[in-house]
C-alpha cells in the first residue's frame, strides 16, 4: 500500500475518519456493486430519478472502496467524496460534481424534492466513471476477493 496521505491522517486525528483496515473482499464487493449500478444508470428506459440514484450510489461505492483501501472509514458520504483528491488523486471538479449530487440526493431523500436534470445526470455518470477508473486501478490488497 502507498504512503497514507497526510490529509487522511489529519482527518482521523480530529475524529472525522475512523482508522479501520479495509479487506480485499470488502473492496472488491464495493467495486462490483458500483459497477453494476453504474451500468444500470446508463439504461435510458429508467426514470431520471432512478438513474440518478444508481449513478450516485455507484460513485459512493467506488469512493468508499478507495477510502477503505487506504485504511479508513467514514459514515459521512460527503466526506467520502471530499477525500477523493487524497484517496485517488482526482481533481476538485470531480468531487464537486459528487458534492452537488449529494445535495440533490439529500433533498430527494429527506424532503421529497428531486431537482436534477439530464445534464447533472450525465455529469454525475462522467464523475462516477472517473472514480471507477482510478479505484479499480488500485493495487489489490492481500487476501481473497469476490469472484466475478
Amino acid at each position: 500500500m502507498a504512503e497514507t496521505p497526510a490529509e487522511l491522517v489529519n482527518l482521523a486525528r480530529i475524529g472525522k475518519l475512523a482508522v479501520e483496515p479495509g479487506t480485499a473482499v470488502e473492496i472488491a464487493g464495493l467495486l462490483k456493486s458500483g459497477r453494476e449500478r453504474l451500468k444500470d444508470a446508463l439504461n435510458a428506459e429508467l426514470a431520471l430519478s432512478s438513474r440518478f440514484d444508481l449513478a450516485y450510489n455507484a460513485a459512493h461505492a467506488f469512493s468508499l472502496a478507495a477510502l477503505r483501501w487506504h485504511g479508513y472509514r467514514s459514515d459521512n458520504r460527503y466526506l467520502v467524496f471530499q477525500s477523493l483528491p487524497h484517496t485517488l488523486g482526482l481533481p476538485a471538479p470531480v468531487w464537486r460534481v459528487l458534492a452537488k449530487a449529494h445535495e440533490v440526493r439529500n433533498l430527494a431523500e429527506y424532503e421529497g424534492t428531486f431537482e436534477a436534470d439530464e445534464q447533472l445526470l450525465h455529469s454525475l455518470i462522467d464523475a462516477a466513471e472517473k472514480v471507477w477508473q482510478r479505484a479499480q486501478a488500485l493495487p489489490k490488497l492481500p487476501g481473497p476477493a469476490i469472484q466475478e
